[in-house]
Protein backbone atom coordinates (compact mmCIF):
# COMPACT_ATOMS: atom_id res chain seq x y z
CA UNK A 1 0.00 0.00 0.00
CA UNK A 2 1.06 3.70 -0.26
CA UNK A 3 0.65 6.06 2.66
CA UNK A 4 1.08 9.77 2.96
CA UNK A 5 1.83 11.83 5.66
CA UNK A 6 1.75 15.82 5.89
CA UNK A 7 2.76 17.62 8.84
CA UNK A 8 4.86 20.10 8.31
CA UNK A 9 7.28 19.00 11.49
CA UNK A 10 7.25 15.38 10.32
CA UNK A 11 7.60 12.92 11.83
CA UNK A 12 6.28 14.93 14.76
CA UNK A 13 3.29 12.90 16.18
CA UNK A 14 3.18 10.22 13.24
CA UNK A 15 7.10 8.68 14.71
CA UNK A 16 5.96 5.77 15.55
CA UNK A 17 3.34 5.06 12.91
CA UNK A 18 5.44 5.39 10.10
CA UNK A 19 7.97 3.27 11.46
CA UNK A 20 5.24 0.55 12.15
CA UNK A 21 4.39 0.88 8.63
CA UNK A 22 8.28 0.82 6.95
CA UNK A 23 8.62 -2.47 8.96
CA UNK A 24 5.98 -4.48 8.25
CA UNK A 25 7.57 -3.99 4.66
CA UNK A 26 5.62 -4.07 1.43
CA UNK A 27 4.77 -0.55 1.70
CA UNK A 28 5.85 2.67 0.37
CA UNK A 29 5.58 5.90 2.86
CA UNK A 30 6.23 9.24 1.58
CA UNK A 31 6.43 12.50 3.74
CA UNK A 32 5.04 15.83 2.69
CA UNK A 33 6.87 18.63 5.22
CA UNK A 34 8.87 21.81 5.29
CA UNK A 35 12.14 19.91 7.61
CA UNK A 36 15.26 18.67 5.94
CA UNK A 37 16.75 18.45 9.30
CA UNK A 38 14.94 14.57 9.74
CA UNK A 39 14.82 11.30 8.53
CA UNK A 40 12.76 8.29 9.00
CA UNK A 41 14.51 5.74 7.76
CA UNK A 42 12.28 3.80 4.54
CA UNK A 43 10.12 7.41 4.67
CA UNK A 44 10.63 9.16 0.90
CA UNK A 45 10.24 12.82 1.93
CA UNK A 46 9.16 15.21 -0.21
CA UNK A 47 9.94 18.89 0.93
CA UNK A 48 7.42 22.11 0.06
CA UNK A 49 7.82 25.86 1.33
CA UNK A 50 4.75 28.11 1.08
CA UNK A 51 5.67 30.90 -1.32
CA UNK A 52 5.48 33.63 1.30
CA UNK A 53 4.29 34.96 4.97
CA UNK A 54 0.54 35.88 5.64
CA UNK A 55 0.09 39.83 4.24
CA UNK A 56 1.15 42.12 7.10
CA UNK A 57 -1.61 44.10 6.37
CA UNK A 58 -4.46 41.18 6.37
CA UNK A 59 -6.70 41.42 9.16
CA UNK A 60 -5.66 39.96 12.04
CA UNK A 61 -8.38 37.57 12.69
CA UNK A 62 -7.37 36.17 8.98
CA UNK A 63 -3.56 35.90 9.27
CA UNK A 64 -3.58 32.22 10.48
CA UNK A 65 -5.90 31.67 8.11
CA UNK A 66 -4.10 32.98 5.44
CA UNK A 67 -1.12 31.22 6.05
CA UNK A 68 -3.15 28.11 6.57
CA UNK A 69 -4.16 28.30 2.78
CA UNK A 70 -0.59 29.34 1.84
CA UNK A 71 0.46 26.05 3.20
CA UNK A 72 -2.40 24.07 1.63
CA UNK A 73 -1.72 25.36 -1.98
CA UNK A 74 2.46 24.69 -1.43
CA UNK A 75 1.16 21.00 -0.22
CA UNK A 76 -1.41 20.40 -2.98
CA UNK A 77 1.14 21.19 -5.65
CA UNK A 78 3.97 18.77 -4.15
CA UNK A 79 1.32 16.60 -4.56
CA UNK A 80 0.34 17.13 -7.86
CA UNK A 81 3.90 16.29 -8.47
CA UNK A 82 3.45 13.14 -6.78
CA UNK A 83 0.72 12.22 -8.87
CA UNK A 84 2.63 12.71 -11.80
CA UNK A 85 5.57 10.61 -10.82
CA UNK A 86 2.96 7.86 -10.44
CA UNK A 87 2.61 7.84 -6.50
CA UNK A 88 -1.16 7.71 -5.38
CA UNK A 89 -1.61 7.40 -1.91
CA UNK A 90 -4.34 4.57 -0.54
CA UNK A 91 -4.23 6.31 2.70
CA UNK A 92 -3.77 10.25 3.86
CA UNK A 93 -2.86 11.23 7.18
CA UNK A 94 -2.20 14.58 8.22
CA UNK A 95 -2.23 17.49 11.13
CA UNK A 96 -4.78 19.60 10.66
CA UNK A 97 -2.95 22.32 12.37
CA UNK A 98 -1.08 24.44 9.59
CA UNK A 99 -3.80 23.63 6.87
CA UNK A 100 -1.41 21.40 5.14
CA UNK A 101 -4.55 19.31 4.72
CA UNK A 102 -7.31 21.30 3.27
CA UNK A 103 -6.49 20.73 -0.15
CA UNK A 104 -5.50 17.46 -0.43
CA UNK A 105 -8.76 15.83 -1.77
CA UNK A 106 -8.77 18.02 -4.81
CA UNK A 107 -5.25 15.71 -5.43
CA UNK A 108 -6.59 12.56 -4.45
CA UNK A 109 -10.24 12.60 -4.44
CA UNK A 110 -10.19 8.69 -3.61
CA UNK A 111 -7.76 8.18 -0.54
CA UNK A 112 -9.51 7.93 2.83
CA UNK A 113 -7.57 11.21 4.36
CA UNK A 114 -7.25 10.86 8.35
CA UNK A 115 -6.56 13.94 9.99
CA UNK A 116 -5.39 15.10 13.50
CA UNK A 117 -7.22 17.26 15.53
CA UNK A 118 -6.24 18.77 18.81
CA UNK A 119 -7.77 21.85 19.58
CA UNK A 120 -11.05 23.31 18.92
CA UNK A 121 -10.41 27.24 20.05
CA UNK A 122 -13.25 28.75 22.25
CA UNK A 123 -13.16 32.12 23.78
CA UNK A 124 -14.29 30.67 27.63
CA UNK A 125 -13.73 27.73 29.36
CA UNK A 126 -10.24 26.73 28.02
CA UNK A 127 -6.86 28.45 27.50
CA UNK A 128 -8.04 31.96 26.61
CA UNK A 129 -9.27 34.20 29.70
CA UNK A 130 -7.67 30.95 31.90
CA UNK A 131 -4.32 33.73 33.08
CA UNK A 132 -5.90 36.63 34.73
CA UNK A 133 -2.87 39.01 32.70
CA UNK A 134 -3.64 37.83 29.04
CA UNK A 135 -6.26 40.31 27.96
CA UNK A 136 -9.55 39.33 27.51
CA UNK A 137 -12.02 42.36 25.21
CA UNK A 138 -14.79 41.76 23.17
CA UNK A 139 -12.39 41.59 20.09
CA UNK A 140 -11.55 38.23 21.39
CA UNK A 141 -15.01 36.18 20.68
CA UNK A 142 -15.32 36.71 17.12
CA UNK A 143 -11.38 36.25 16.72
CA UNK A 144 -11.30 33.25 18.17
CA UNK A 145 -14.70 32.16 16.39
CA UNK A 146 -12.18 32.87 12.89
CA UNK A 147 -9.93 31.21 14.39
CA UNK A 148 -11.34 28.09 13.65
CA UNK A 149 -11.95 28.32 10.09
CA UNK A 150 -9.25 25.98 9.74
CA UNK A 151 -10.57 23.61 12.15
CA UNK A 152 -13.64 23.64 9.82
CA UNK A 153 -11.80 23.50 6.46
CA UNK A 154 -10.03 20.10 8.37
CA UNK A 155 -13.34 18.66 9.16
CA UNK A 156 -14.99 18.82 6.32
CA UNK A 157 -12.08 17.62 4.01
CA UNK A 158 -11.46 14.84 6.21
CA UNK A 159 -13.55 11.21 6.34
CA UNK A 160 -12.39 10.64 10.19
CA UNK A 161 -9.79 12.30 12.45
CA UNK A 162 -8.30 11.75 16.07
CA UNK A 163 -7.92 13.69 18.79
CA UNK A 164 -5.29 12.76 21.50
CA UNK A 165 -7.46 12.85 25.05
CA UNK A 166 -11.05 12.37 25.72
CA UNK A 167 -10.85 15.88 27.05
CA UNK A 168 -9.10 17.48 23.63
CA UNK A 169 -11.98 15.81 21.89
CA UNK A 170 -15.20 17.25 23.77
CA UNK A 171 -13.77 20.33 22.97
CA UNK A 172 -14.89 20.07 19.24
CA UNK A 173 -18.69 20.36 18.41
CA UNK A 174 -20.86 17.90 19.07
CA UNK A 175 -22.12 17.72 15.72
CA UNK A 176 -18.52 16.35 14.23
CA UNK A 177 -18.00 13.75 17.24
CA UNK A 178 -19.03 11.09 14.89
CA UNK A 179 -16.03 11.05 12.79
CA UNK A 180 -13.69 11.79 15.43
CA UNK A 181 -11.93 8.97 17.29
CA UNK A 182 -9.83 9.83 20.55
CA UNK A 183 -6.55 7.92 19.71
CA UNK A 184 -3.29 8.98 22.20
CA UNK A 185 0.05 8.67 19.78
CA UNK A 186 1.47 6.25 22.53
CA UNK A 187 4.52 6.18 24.85
CA UNK A 188 7.00 3.61 24.05
CA UNK A 189 6.69 1.95 27.89
CA UNK A 190 9.56 -0.59 26.78
CA UNK A 191 12.19 2.28 26.33
CA UNK A 192 10.69 4.79 28.73
CA UNK A 193 10.79 2.80 32.46
CA UNK A 194 12.63 3.48 35.45
CA UNK A 195 16.01 2.65 35.94
CA UNK A 196 17.34 2.53 39.49
CA UNK A 197 21.31 2.35 38.24
CA UNK A 198 21.17 5.66 35.76
CA UNK A 199 23.27 8.41 36.18
CA UNK A 200 23.97 11.51 34.06
CA UNK A 201 26.84 13.76 33.85
CA UNK A 202 25.72 17.24 32.80
CA UNK A 203 27.69 20.38 32.03
CA UNK A 204 26.21 22.31 35.03
CA UNK A 205 29.79 22.91 37.13
CA UNK A 206 30.70 26.94 37.53
CA UNK A 207 33.23 26.42 34.83
CA UNK A 208 31.14 24.08 32.41
CA UNK A 209 32.58 21.27 33.75
CA UNK A 210 30.38 18.01 34.36
CA UNK A 211 28.57 17.31 37.47
CA UNK A 212 27.48 13.71 37.79
CA UNK A 213 23.73 13.26 39.18
CA UNK A 214 22.14 10.00 39.89
CA UNK A 215 18.50 8.81 41.00
CA UNK A 216 18.42 9.37 44.96
CA UNK A 217 19.47 12.97 44.70
CA UNK A 218 17.41 15.71 44.77
CA UNK A 219 16.85 16.43 41.84
CA UNK A 220 13.88 18.39 40.98
CA UNK A 221 12.85 18.17 36.79
CA UNK A 222 10.18 20.81 34.59
CA UNK A 223 10.23 20.41 30.91
CA UNK A 224 8.43 22.04 27.84
CA UNK A 225 9.14 22.33 24.84
CA UNK A 226 9.45 26.36 25.13
CA UNK A 227 9.58 28.13 28.27
CA UNK A 228 6.19 30.31 28.55
CA UNK A 229 3.16 30.32 30.40
CA UNK A 230 1.28 28.31 28.71
CA UNK A 231 3.29 25.49 30.62
CA UNK A 232 3.05 27.69 33.24
CA UNK A 233 6.89 28.48 33.63
CA UNK A 234 6.79 31.76 35.52
CA UNK A 235 4.57 29.35 38.22
CA UNK A 236 7.47 26.75 38.83
CA UNK A 237 10.01 29.90 38.48
CA UNK A 238 8.06 31.75 41.38
CA UNK A 239 7.95 28.08 43.58
CA UNK A 240 11.53 27.86 42.93
CA UNK A 241 13.00 30.41 45.91
CA UNK A 242 11.15 28.11 48.68
CA UNK A 243 12.33 25.27 47.57
CA UNK A 244 15.75 26.66 46.88
CA UNK A 245 15.65 27.74 50.68
CA UNK A 246 14.31 24.76 52.41
CA UNK A 247 16.76 22.20 50.49
CA UNK A 248 20.32 23.64 49.77
CA UNK A 249 21.06 20.02 48.49
CA UNK A 250 18.35 20.18 45.57
CA UNK A 251 18.74 20.88 42.31
CA UNK A 252 16.91 22.44 39.63
CA UNK A 253 16.68 20.86 35.83
CA UNK A 254 15.14 22.39 33.27
CA UNK A 255 14.70 21.66 29.91
CA UNK A 256 13.13 23.63 27.27
CA UNK A 257 13.92 26.40 24.56
CA UNK A 258 13.70 30.44 24.99
CA UNK A 259 11.12 30.31 21.93
CA UNK A 260 7.05 30.38 22.25
CA UNK A 261 5.12 27.52 20.78
CA UNK A 262 1.56 29.26 22.41
CA UNK A 263 0.43 32.70 23.33
CA UNK A 264 2.19 35.99 23.27
CA UNK A 265 5.98 36.98 22.61
CA UNK A 266 7.74 39.13 24.99
CA UNK A 267 9.57 42.43 23.01
CA UNK A 268 12.33 41.18 21.12
CA UNK A 269 15.82 40.53 22.80
CA UNK A 270 14.35 39.43 25.82
CA UNK A 271 12.08 35.95 26.79
CA UNK A 272 10.43 34.57 29.86
CA UNK A 273 13.78 33.01 31.09
CA UNK A 274 15.25 36.41 31.35
CA UNK A 275 12.43 37.95 32.65
CA UNK A 276 11.84 35.33 35.46
CA UNK A 277 15.11 35.69 36.44
CA UNK A 278 14.99 39.29 36.32
CA UNK A 279 11.83 39.24 38.49
CA UNK A 280 13.12 36.77 41.22
CA UNK A 281 16.64 38.22 41.22
CA UNK A 282 18.70 36.57 44.17
CA UNK A 283 16.29 34.20 45.10
CA UNK A 284 16.98 31.95 42.62
CA UNK A 285 20.41 30.30 42.97
CA UNK A 286 21.70 30.01 39.76
CA UNK A 287 24.31 27.52 40.94
CA UNK A 288 21.82 24.77 41.27
CA UNK A 289 19.13 25.76 39.04
CA UNK A 290 20.18 24.68 35.59
CA UNK A 291 18.61 25.46 32.26
CA UNK A 292 19.59 22.84 29.71
CA UNK A 293 18.28 23.97 26.52
CA UNK A 294 16.81 21.40 24.31
CA UNK A 295 18.25 17.95 24.79
CA UNK A 296 18.75 15.18 22.65
CA UNK A 297 16.29 12.22 23.60
CA UNK A 298 18.80 9.77 25.81
CA UNK A 299 19.49 12.82 27.85
CA UNK A 300 16.02 13.87 28.05
CA UNK A 301 14.92 10.21 29.03
CA UNK A 302 17.94 10.21 31.76
CA UNK A 303 16.79 13.67 33.04
CA UNK A 304 13.41 12.07 33.96
CA UNK A 305 14.53 8.91 35.24
CA UNK A 306 16.84 10.24 37.57
CA UNK A 307 13.84 12.76 39.09
CA UNK A 308 12.99 12.76 42.65
CA UNK A 309 9.62 14.90 41.46
CA UNK A 310 8.72 16.32 38.01
CA UNK A 311 6.51 19.65 37.72
CA UNK A 312 4.10 19.40 34.96
CA UNK A 313 2.18 22.19 34.81
CA UNK A 314 -0.21 23.64 31.44
CA UNK A 315 -3.39 26.02 30.71
CA UNK A 316 -5.98 23.69 30.15
CA UNK A 317 -4.54 23.67 26.66
CA UNK A 318 -2.83 20.12 24.11
CA UNK A 319 -1.20 17.94 26.69
CA UNK A 320 1.86 17.36 26.49
CA UNK A 321 3.92 14.08 25.44
CA UNK A 322 6.48 14.81 28.27
CA UNK A 323 3.44 14.22 31.56
CA UNK A 324 2.94 10.63 30.37
CA UNK A 325 6.53 10.18 29.37
CA UNK A 326 7.55 11.39 33.26
CA UNK A 327 5.11 9.00 34.07
CA UNK A 328 6.05 5.96 32.33
CA UNK A 329 9.47 6.64 34.05
CA UNK A 330 8.80 6.49 37.80
CA UNK A 331 8.45 9.84 37.74
CA UNK A 332 6.39 11.63 40.76
CA UNK A 333 4.11 14.68 38.97
CA UNK A 334 3.05 17.41 40.66
CA UNK A 335 0.76 18.29 37.99
CA UNK A 336 -2.01 21.03 37.72
CA UNK A 337 -5.33 21.12 38.32
CA UNK A 338 -6.14 21.58 34.67
CA UNK A 339 -8.15 19.58 31.93
CA UNK A 340 -6.44 17.29 30.51
CA UNK A 341 -4.03 16.32 33.69
CA UNK A 342 -6.94 15.95 35.07
CA UNK A 343 -7.95 13.12 32.71
CA UNK A 344 -4.42 11.70 33.49
CA UNK A 345 -3.41 12.07 36.91
CA UNK A 346 -5.97 11.66 40.33
CA UNK A 347 -4.46 13.19 43.50
CA UNK A 348 -2.91 10.90 45.83
CA UNK A 349 -2.92 8.24 43.73
CA UNK A 350 -0.53 8.37 40.42
CA UNK A 351 0.43 12.09 41.29
CA UNK A 352 -0.37 14.99 43.07
CA UNK A 353 -2.47 17.96 41.49
CA UNK A 354 -1.87 21.45 42.29
CA UNK A 355 -3.56 24.72 42.04
CA UNK A 356 -1.70 26.11 38.60
CA UNK A 357 -1.12 29.90 39.88
CA UNK A 358 -0.30 28.63 43.52
CA UNK A 359 3.60 28.80 44.08
CA UNK A 360 3.20 27.78 47.60
CA UNK A 361 0.85 24.87 46.98
CA UNK A 362 3.55 23.97 44.38
CA UNK A 363 6.48 24.34 46.22
CA UNK A 364 4.68 22.29 49.54
CA UNK A 365 4.14 19.72 47.06
CA UNK A 366 7.80 19.37 45.60
CA UNK A 367 9.30 19.52 49.51
CA UNK A 368 7.11 17.08 50.62
CA UNK A 369 8.32 14.99 48.20
CA UNK A 370 11.52 15.71 48.62
CA UNK A 371 11.24 15.39 52.61
CA UNK A 372 9.93 11.73 52.19
CA UNK A 373 10.56 10.20 48.79
CA UNK A 374 9.96 6.73 50.19
CA UNK A 375 6.41 7.87 50.93
CA UNK A 376 5.58 8.53 47.74
CA UNK A 377 6.88 5.16 45.90
CA UNK A 378 3.36 3.91 45.63
CA UNK A 379 2.48 7.15 43.41
CA UNK A 380 5.13 6.59 41.68
CA UNK A 381 4.18 3.12 40.59
CA UNK A 382 0.85 3.85 40.32
CA UNK A 383 2.11 6.53 37.62
CA UNK A 384 3.74 4.09 35.24
CA UNK A 385 0.78 1.48 35.35
CA UNK A 386 -1.95 4.42 34.27
CA UNK A 387 0.67 4.84 31.48
CA UNK A 388 0.68 1.45 30.58
CA UNK A 389 -2.68 0.61 31.16
CA UNK A 390 -3.89 3.40 28.87
CA UNK A 391 -1.69 5.00 26.73
CA UNK A 392 1.37 2.51 25.86
CA UNK A 393 2.62 2.49 22.91
CA UNK A 394 2.59 -1.22 21.41
CA UNK A 395 -0.40 -2.68 22.69
CA UNK A 396 -2.79 0.05 23.20
CA UNK A 397 -2.31 3.25 20.76
CA UNK A 398 -0.89 1.68 18.04
CA UNK A 399 -3.15 -1.40 17.42
CA UNK A 400 -6.01 1.63 17.79
CA UNK A 401 -4.02 3.76 14.84
CA UNK A 402 -3.71 0.87 12.92
CA UNK A 403 -7.92 0.00 13.38
CA UNK A 404 -8.61 3.70 12.53
CA UNK A 405 -6.79 3.12 9.23
CA UNK A 406 -8.67 -0.06 8.40
CA UNK A 407 -11.66 2.13 9.46
CA UNK A 408 -10.99 4.99 6.91
CA UNK A 409 -10.42 2.44 4.15
CA UNK A 410 -13.67 0.81 4.81
CA UNK A 411 -15.49 3.97 4.05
Amino acid sequence: MNFLFVHQNFPGQYVHLARRLVAEGGHRVVALTQRSDTVVKGVGRVLYQPPRPPARNAHHYLRGVEAGVLNAQAVARAALELRKSGFVPDVMLGHNGWGEIWYLKEVFPIAPLIGFFEFFYHAHGADVGFDPPEPVSFDTGPRIRTKNIGNLLGLEACDLGLCPTQWQFTRYPERFRPMLRVVHDGIDTDLVRPDPGVSLTLPIGPAGQGISIHQGDEIVTYVARNLEPYRGFPSFMRALPEILRRRPAARVLVVGGDDVSYGSRLPSGTNYRKKMLEELGGAIDTTRVHFLGKVPYPTFLGILQVSAVHVYLTYPFVLSWSMLEAMAAGCLVVGSRTPPVEEVIEDGENGLLVDFFNYDDIAGRVLAALDDPGAFTTLRENARRTVVERYDLNRICMPAQMRLIAEAMAK
